[in-house]
């Protein structure tokens, strides 16, 4: 049983928002599965990419003793499936917010202050910590997606910010059990040479950087999906 425990925690994340999906017939996110699927898929292959070169140099692994023995490129499958299931999953969160409480975002000055402040502490962790391989890559990454939204959307960066803090509960959950929490041994371990060494429990915070940059990267082209689609009905 304990073989399938990676499986059970990525397919579990996605039950409940796809089952709503199709089911609840006013919000009926299901209308809007091939273009969330698109975006999820556009943002998943670099990531992918990223994620198997780390598994190669040994950035992060996988314990065998909790995934099934199905690999490609070295990862297991459900490596693969957790690009896809947690990102609906999060991308369902996020829209469920927004149409139960549209007023739920960040007025302009506070995203404003709230960004350059990530900005400026994420800038400074990087330069510290420059050539710690995931710290690098991870933050360069971060500061790209938070200034493009700042400067490009930033009204969808009003609404993500205080969405993505409600998403990060389920998120560091799930996290939280692949990083050893609740468990005799990680799921996903790290090499903590290659990033702070700052764990919030058993998750190193990068993967909170991770999250939003895989995440919002999403949002961002779904909603330009969604635009589009709009405009052409």
């Amino acid at each position: 049983m304990i073989k399938y425990l990676y499986l059970f925690l990525t397919l579990g994340s996605l039950s409940v928002p796809l089952l709503y999906s199709i089911f609840e017939k006013k919000f009926h996110f299901i209308q809007h599965f091939k273009i969330a699927f698109k975006s999820i898929l556009i943002v998943a292959i670099p990531f992918l990419i990223w994620d198997g070169i780390f598994t190669d140099i040994g950035v992060w692994g996988f314990n065998s003793k909790y995934h099934l023995s199905v690999y490609l490129f070295k990862m297991p499958i459900e490596e693969w499936l957790f690009f896809f299931c947690i990102p609906y999953a999060c991308l369902f969160t996020h829209e469920v917010l927004k149409y139960l409480f549209p007023k739920f975002k960040l007025v302009k000055n506070l995203t404003i202050i709230t960004s350059v402040i990530l900005i400026v502490l994420t800038g400074i962790l990087l330069f510290i910590n420059f050539g710690k391989l995931y710290t690098t890559i991870n933050f360069i990454f971060f500061l790209i997606v938070i200034i493009y939204g700042l400067k490009t959307k930033l009204n969808t960066l009003q609404e993500y910010l205080p969405s993505f803090l409600v998403i990060l509960i389920p998120f560091l959950l799930v996290n939280g059990v692949l990083t050893g929490s609740f468990i005799e041994e990680p799921v996903v371990w790290y090499n903590n040479n290659e990033n702070l060494g700052f764990r919030l429990f058993t998750i190193p915070v990068e993967d909170v950087f991770y999250a939003f940059n895989l995440l919002f990267s999403i949002q961002l082209i779904f909603n330009a999906f969604k635009t589009k689609k709009d405009v052409s009905e």
